[in-house]
């Protein structure tokens, strides 16, 4: 993914100027003032069109093509011989399970599928949620970590074709005021908290615009606590970790309801990475021979039964 270029840089000695040490030092300075305009204009000239003939990122709304396609063969990697994926810590079932030295579960079996497809070892590093989708370079091939497509994270970040279809959900407690909720508008004056930089916030603010502020939390894990110990009345996050979060970690909670918004998740990359049309040209096989299907069904199919809430 990185480009050098070499450039011979010449420095003329007087005699080949055809000047004396004497008589030359009122003309040489003049003389290599031109030199090194020239130079400067002759080396802009030669990145200007190395940079053309490389292709570069281009406009990230215009997709990869011609010679920033992937090949499977070949593919451009952060290291050699290995697909480096990120996602955050802690990982939640039914996303991920087991070691994250070997993830299995919905994502991580994603993953390791499209390693195995282009027979190369996965390798698992650290990301928190809300850096996944900030400007610039990234330490890993891919990020995938229940990252919503968005036209606004789309201006920093490339996305793969979605592989879930996200609905959000409402996790209450048993006795909260907001168990009762089951619309919209039912939601309108109790506490709601949701992690930074996610579309359950988007939701809150968009959909619900709940009377009392809300609050924000770094991570599902202090939104978690904030709800247990009753600093919030509900907390939004995605459908499957709601009902995850009900079944497996938080006794006497409940999941009220789903609002599905026409969102997607995608496998994030850095802008421009042309390893993007190798992972989608994996996921679209994965979709067309049913791998895809089998593995929602596998580890999601439980978690989607949840009616989904009135305006």
């Amino acid at each position: 993914m990185k480009r050098f270029v070499a450039v011979l840089i010449l420095d003329p000695g007087l005699e080949d100027l055809g000047l004396s040490h004497g008589e030359g030092r009122a003309r040489i300075g003049v003389e290599r003032v031109t030199n090194r305009a020239m130079l400067a204009g002759l080396v802009a000239a030669i990145l200007l069109l190395t940079g053309c003939a490389g292709g570069g990122a281009g406009n990230p709304d215009q997709g990869n093509s011609g010679e920033d396609s992937c090949s499977l063969q070949n593919p451009s990697l952060f290291e050699e011989d290995a697909l480096t994926v990120a996602t955050d810590r802690p990982a939640y079932p039914p996303w991920f399970k087991g070691d994250p030295e070997d993830y299995s579960g919905y994502e991580g079996d994603i993953a390791s599928e499209i390693g195995r497809r282009m027979d190369l070892p996965v390798t698992w590093v650290v990301e928190p949620f809300n850096r996944s989708y900030a400007p610039g370079a990234k330490d890993y091939d891919f990020d995938i970590n229940q990252i919503t497509i968005t036209k606004q994270r789309e201006q920093a970040v490339d996305f793969s074709d979605g592989y879930f279809d996200n609905a959000q959900g409402i996790l209450v407690m048993e006795d909260s005021p907001a168990a009762d909720a089951q619309s919209i508008s039912d939601l309108k004056d109790i506490t709601i908290g949701a992690q930074v930089g996610t579309t359950g916030l988007d939701f809150i603010n968009e959909e619900i615009q709940p009377e009392q502020q809300t609050k924000v939390y770094d991570t599902t894990n202090d939104a978690k606590s904030a709800l247990e110990s009753g600093q919030i009345d509900a907390f939004v996050t995605d459908l499957v970790t709601t009902v995850y979060l009900r079944d497996i970690e938080i006794d006497g909670s409940e999941v009220i309801g789903q609002y599905p918004r026409n969102e997607q998740f995608g496998m994030l990359f850095e802008e421009g990475n042309p390893l993007t049309d190798c992972v989608n040209q994996v996921l679209g096989e994965m979709k067309s021979d049913g791998t895809l299907k089998e593995l929602q069904q596998k580890h999601l199919q439980q978690y989607l039964s949840v009616p989904a809430l009135e305006e």
